[in-house]
């Protein structure tokens, strides 16, 4: 090597030891509306202009909430995009300790279908007949088993004689196309495909069931120790998603557009407009957990079996301390 390669080579070495290291988020969501944040952010590139050039992202796509969980539990993840249910159940079976719920993403957008010709009008019409939720478990299937309940009804698993069927939601489109699902309660925008596409008809839009018609869909978990070693970096992106929370619900056609482009990339199909429209107007983005809506959420979980034999304790599950900064800057009201 010359000595002017040597003085050269030295130079970048010293220069990459002293320049700051990069920071690598990496962050979970799932390729449908309720995460819209997700998925308008990953198309439009906000968080990355947000977070600014010395923090990187890296994106993770799931498909189900569980399977978001373990790769939290395994540090592969240190923030994702989730469903109430998954966060409760990792909650609790890390004894508290995994994760910690950090800002909200989405209220309502969930549904129960019935197929037209199924001979359901009303709720004691559900006797003796089938009827699929998403997965053991999971919020619909919370939400369902609780609503059986309300109405004197109970599954066959339970001594009831309503069938409740977890299955994965195009495979309740492709049964109720061929009449042998009654009905479903299926979260956007399957709900929508069901109506659509299934001969389905609307039977109970959840929202009906919840003050104000809010109850939380999806919001934004951390893992504990991340949070702990950055917390202002889980500020940033706090913020960042406050932001895109009210830019998405001041700019919906935009939103929208960004939205599908996105789920088309990940999917490999977009969503047509009418039903996404459709779909889309069923729910809400928002940046406020819901806290109340979860609680009563978890304990229809603990009713249908699903949390153990004794309520788990929830109250360190929810900091909101940074989400209420982010709120206080802008002048905003803390969410208790």
């Amino acid at each position: 090597m010359t000595k002017r390669g040597f003085i050269t080579a030295v130079f970048f070495l010293f220069a990459g030891i002293l320049a700051p290291a990069e920071t690598v988020i990496h962050v979970g969501a799932f390729p449908n509306i309720t995460h819209s944040q997700a998925m308008v952010g990953k198309s439009n590139g906000w968080f990355e202009r947000a977070m600014g050039p010395k923090v990187q992202i890296d994106w993770k796509s799931f498909n189900a909430g569980p399977s978001a969980i373990e790769a939290l539990f395994a540090g592969a993840i240190d923030m994702t995009y989730i469903g109430p249910n998954p966060a409760i159940s990792g909650y609790v079976r890390s004894n508290g300790e995994a994760l910690r719920i950090v800002a909200g993403a989405t209220s309502g957008g969930a549904a129960l279908v019935v197929r037209n010709d199924s001979g359901i009008r009303k709720a004691e019409d559900f006797h003796g007949k089938k009827v699929a939720s998403p997965q053991m478990g999971n919020t619909q299937d919370v939400a369902l088993r609780a609503w059986l309940i309300a109405h004197g009804m109970k599954s066959t698993d339970k001594g009831g004689d309503v069938q409740v069927i977890p299955l994965a939601n195009p495979d309740q489109l492709t049964l109720f196309m061929k009449k042998e699902l009654d009905g479903a309660w299926a979260p956007e925008p399957w709900a929508t495909r069901l109506i659509r596409e299934g001969n389905g008809r609307l039977f109970l839009d959840e929202r009906d069931l919840w003050p104000g018609g809010q109850f939380v869909t999806a919001h934004l978990i951390v893992r504990t120790q991340f949070l702990k070693e950055h917390p202002d970096l889980v500020k940033d992106w706090i913020r960042a998603h406050v932001e895109l929370t009210e830019w998405i619900n001041g700019h919906l056609p935009d939103a929208k557009k960004l939205l599908n482009q996105q789920i088309q990339k990940e999917t490999g199909k977009a969503l047509p407009d009418a039903l996404l429209e459709e779909a889309f107007g069923r729910l809400q983005p928002t940046y406020d957990p819901l806290r109340s809506s979860l609680m009563t959420a978890a304990k229809s979980a603990f009713d249908a079996g699903f949390l153990g034999r004794t309520m788990p304790d929830l109250s360190s599950l929810y900091d909101l301390s940074l989400l209420n900064q982010v709120l206080a800057e802008k002048g905003k009201k803390a969410i208790q």
